[in-house]
């Protein structure tokens, strides 16, 4: 996926690290593991590397003073909600089976590849967007900042939840899209053009830490 036009030009100005969080987005074991909840139905090489991206995007990230929020996907019993199980039911599925993926406690829920340090904000969400049911937008503005740089788990799903909700917060958004991932590339490259078209700036994890580090 190519990047927006005129990206290039300002991009040090627009993430300078003052006002600027990087996101990471349900990079977790039952959605990334190879042994993760999810590895029998789709096929987890497909986001490895992204993962690997994500992981250039938080050490980066890290040496410029831009910080880093992990956010992550924590359900229990009590937060599937009726609609959302009613919602797996009518697809055919078994929503006491499919609602447990990434439960709070169990090795699915931890974060694959980039872990958050000692002191790194970590996020608990328990729906698709990291702003729904959270403090997130609190933590931002407590940071004082008003754009973000995403990555994440996966692109059409959690990513662009929180990246539109993001934008509507009037968050200026930039998407590391080889730093993002979906199980098929044609679900991949749609999201990205619909973000592209609505909500976001794509960039890549390279011109990135090339922006911080000019």
């Amino acid at each position: 996926m190519t990047t927006s036009s005129g990206v290039v030009e300002g991009l040090a100005d627009w993430i300078a690290p003052s006002r600027t969080a990087v996101l990471i987005i349900d990079i977790q074991v039952d959605f990334a593991a190879p042994d993760g909840a999810l590895a029998p139905y789709v096929d987890m090489a497909a986001v490895q590397p992204a993962v690997a991206a994500a992981e250039r995007l938080v050490d980066a990230a890290r040496t410029a003073g831009t910080p880093v929020v992990f956010v992550g996907l924590f359900t229990t019993p009590e937060t599937d909600s009726t609609t959302w199980k009613e919602r797996m039911r009518r697809r055919g599925g078994d929503p006491d089976n499919e609602s447990a993926l990434c439960r709070a406690g169990w090795p699915g829920s931890a974060f694959y590849g980039p872990q958050p340090l000692e002191g790194e904000r970590v996020v608990r969400k328990t729906r698709y967007s990291g702003f729904v049911g959270t403090d997130l937008d609190a933590r931002l503005k407590a940071l004082g900042v008003d754009t973000l740089v995403v990555a994440g788990l996966t692109t059409e799903c959690c990513v662009d939840s929180t990246v539109r909700d993001a934008f509507n917060l009037d968050y200026h958004v930039f998407v590391a899209a080889d730093a993002c991932a979906a199980y098929e590339a044609d679900i991949h490259a749609a999201s990205l053009k619909v973000m592209e078209l609505n909500s976001a700036i794509l960039t890549d994890t390279a011109k990135i830490a090339a922006a911080w580090s000019a």
